[in-house]
């Protein structure tokens, strides 16, 4: 038989200890509010602004109507417009842009029949921003090509008739059906597939063919983020409410000591977890680690010490795992989000992405990313992990001088 009135003393117990657990009912509400935001603005539309920079080898109006073409594309952020292929290549190496649009010397020349070979060089380290770049980018130079076709075609002579036909068929048929049309018998042996093929397009991944799954797994800074920041709460938190640590403390034993022995342990367990995912992934996905075995694993333990320094500040003076945990979420799950492990952090944003470079899990996969999937050294990644230790550093001080163990 249900008590209505001991039922309602419940209900209202529950909701005066939520009450005055401050940090517990403030989490609760702001919660929510974060994931809406991040998932309607920043994660809830079609990539656009990915940073790109453009090549231009010739100067002329195509060159001038390409640009503004490549300029109002909202996918686009057009951070740079140089002439020298090379160093466009090097921007997108050094993770200045996202890819380098290369346009010919011979792009501007009517006259010439030899095709314009238009080329992207693009990260295929970041496999979403490429998967989004290069069928668009394709598309836009084939509209171009067709564009420039035409008016090759009025160039030569044809009678207006004629290349509005020719236009149609351009827009509407492939090349050997365009062949075998009325308007290419119509002007006595002109070749119409060099004409209307009047640019290729070339793609250079430069860091070859990545899949889904190459580009998800140097994330696992992610998952070392959550075991460690959830692992604390049990090993902390959860150890103050069952009263554990109150035992520990009532031996001859320093904070230093205790804290220690938690973070040597967790540090262990953590570093073990994530090499045995990156085995898996090898052995089952046949995932290859184009950098160093030996730098990749120095960066996930200082990766999992970093959170779990994070861990430490956190529950350092809460009383209950459960406060720890309603303090966590708000924090671990919108970084997972911004940090750029699923979505480019250049295409978020304005407000996301100056957050996302004061989250240490940016820093964590940038550097992870980078030595895994571009094969770079310690050279390329020395500002994540300065970082990253500059982070460790902060996390722990301010846990150990914060630990109260009176809690």
């Amino acid at each position: 038989m249900v008590e209505t009135k001991k039922m309602m003393w419940m209900f209202k117990k529950d909701i005066m200890v939520l009450w005055r657990h401050k940090p517990r009912l403030i989490a609760l509400i702001l919660f929510p509010i974060i994931m809406i935001t991040l998932f309607g603005y920043g994660m809830g539309g079609t990539l656009t602004n990915i940073p790109v920079v453009v090549v231009s080898q010739s100067n002329g109006p195509v060159t001038d109507a390409t640009l503004n073409a490549i300029k109002s594309t909202s996918l686009y952020d057009v951070v740079n417009i140089i002439n020298d292929p090379n160093k466009g290549k090097q921007m997108v190496m050094d993770g200045q842009a996202k890819a380098a649009i290369i346009l010919p010397t011979n792009y501007d020349d009517m006259q010439s029949q030899t095709p314009k070979n238009v080329i992207i060089d693009a990260d295929s380290s970041d496999q979403m921003a490429t998967g989004a770049l290069i069928p668009t980018t394709q598309a836009l130079f084939s509209q171009i090509s067709n564009q420039l076709g035409i008016q090759e075609l009025q160039s030569m002579g044809l009678s207006s008739s004629v290349a509005q036909s020719s236009q149609i068929q351009v827009q509407s048929q492939t090349s050997s059906q365009l062949l075998s049309s009325p308007a290419a018998t119509a002007s006595g042996g002109i070749n119409f597939q060099n004409i209307v093929n009047s640019i290729n397009f070339q793609i250079n991944k430069l860091y070859g063919n990545i899949s889904y799954i190459d580009f998800l797994v140097p994330g696992l800074a992610m998952v070392v983020l959550f075991s460690c920041m959830f692992g604390m709460g049990e090993s902390i938190a959860g150890e103050r409410e069952r009263g554990e640590l109150a035992r520990l403390f009532m031996t001859p034993t320093s904070i230093t000591t205790i804290v220690g022995g938690k973070i040597l342990s967790k540090l262990t367990i953590e570093t073990g977890r994530a090499v045995i995912l990156i085995v898996v992934a090898i052995i089952l996905f046949g995932i290859v680690i184009a950098g160093s075995m030996l730098l990749t694993l120095l960066l996930l333990v200082l990766v999992a010490l970093c959170f779990v320094g994070f861990g430490i500040m956190i529950s350092a003076r809460v009383s209950t795992q459960e406060d720890y945990m309603q303090m966590v979420q708000p924090i671990t799950l919108p970084m997972m989000f911004m940090s750029g492990v699923f979505y480019p952090v250049e295409t978020m944003p304005w407000i996301f992405q100056k957050i996302a470079y004061i989250l240490p899990l940016t820093y964590a996969n940038d550097a992870l990313r980078a030595v895994m999937l571009k094969g770079v050294g310690i050279g390329a990644i020395w500002v994540d992990v300065v970082v990253l230790l500059g982070f460790t550093a902060l996390f722990f001080g301010l846990g150990v001088r914060g630990f109260n163990r009176d809690v």
